[in-house]
């Protein structure tokens, strides 16, 4: 058997029912927040859920939201399927399918009319902001922390962030005020892309507290018995590598290493399974790093 479909099977036996149970039920908030709150009043999610639905609006009525939300964020998320993994692809794309079938019956099946203004909150922008904000939040935070992303603007500033020099949080940002920027030329108002950055404020927020992590890298140190084992996995997975440091343990008195790993967010459980599928004892803490600074090549 060749390695190509040895690593595909152990991608695949990482896909757990719980996880996808847990993705569809994000699916389903993110679109009742989109599709309740901010579509019927023209205020724009963020990232490419925003440009789906600046298109829906300049483009004929057989070519809706839904659609939109598909053929944009598959092929992102394929593209992104060497450095996030099969498994994050998996779990990524099947949340987006539900997100996009579940605005689909809301908008065009079901007895639901959000053709004006919000079911929920009326004309109130800022009502529809805020909660459009947070429930959409909630569905994105979800997703994150069972092992996918409901956006493709999530794996493009995974993809290109570092490589322009920039933070993750910082290329979504510039996305979004670029997006925006074109919505209210689009519009020729700037009341509701205004609005709408309040929907991504509010949003963004909602995403950190669910997953407990802000868009900044997380350092991993690992304590084993294993560490070039498990340095020589990482490194296959990853494509970077880590620090080894000797170290000997306060009550054993063994010798044992330290593995100084940089890892974002994305990848932090599959670092987990990486590590114990060599180690199983061995110790894993995480802290937040705000920088990663290196020496440029001259």
């Amino acid at each position: 058997m060749s390695s190509s479909k040895i690593s595909l099977r152990k991608a695949l036996k990482e896909i757990r029912p719980f996880n996808i149970l847990m993705l569809l039920v994000a699916g389903v908030i993110n679109a009742f927040g989109v599709t309740m709150f901010l579509f019927p009043v023209k205020l724009y999610d963020s990232g490419i859920s925003g440009l789906s639905m600046l298109l829906d609006q300049l483009t004929p009525a057989f070519l809706p939201l839904s659609l939109f939300l598909i053929i944009i964020n598959i092929p992102i998320f394929i593209f992104g399927l060497k450095r996030q993994g099969i498994a994050f692809t998996v779990y990524s794309i099947f949340a987006v399918a539900v997100y996009s079938f579940a605005s689909f019956l809301i908008m065009d099946v079901l007895p639901v009319d959000v053709s004006f203004i919000s079911p929920l909150a009326g004309t109130d922008l800022l009502l529809c902001a805020v909660f459009g904000g947070v429930i959409s939040g909630v569905g994105s935070g979800i997703t994150i922390r069972f092992g996918g992303a409901i956006d493709g603007i999530d794996v493009l500033s995974v993809v290109f962030a570092k490589k322009i020099g920039i933070s993750i949080g910082t290329f979504v940002m510039l996305f979004n005020t670029v997006l925006y920027t074109i919505c209210g030329i689009v519009l020729q108002s700037w009341i509701l892309p205004l609005y709408s950055i309040v929907t991504y404020y509010v949003g963004s927020k909602v995403v950190d507290f669910i997953t407990e992590g802000f868009d900044r890298a997380k350092c991993a140190m690992i304590v084993t018995v294993k560490a070039n084992e498990i340095s020589d996995a990482l490194s296959e997975h990853f494509g970077s590598s880590g620090t080894i440091v000797k170290a000997i343990g306060g009550y054993s008195k063994e010798e044992k290493e330290i593995i100084y790993f940089i890892v974002n967010r994305f990848q932090i459980n599959k670092l987990k399974i990486i590590v114990h599928n060599v180690d199983e004892y061995a110790f894993i803490s995480l802290q937040e790093v705000a920088d990663i600074i290196k020496k440029r090549d001259v």
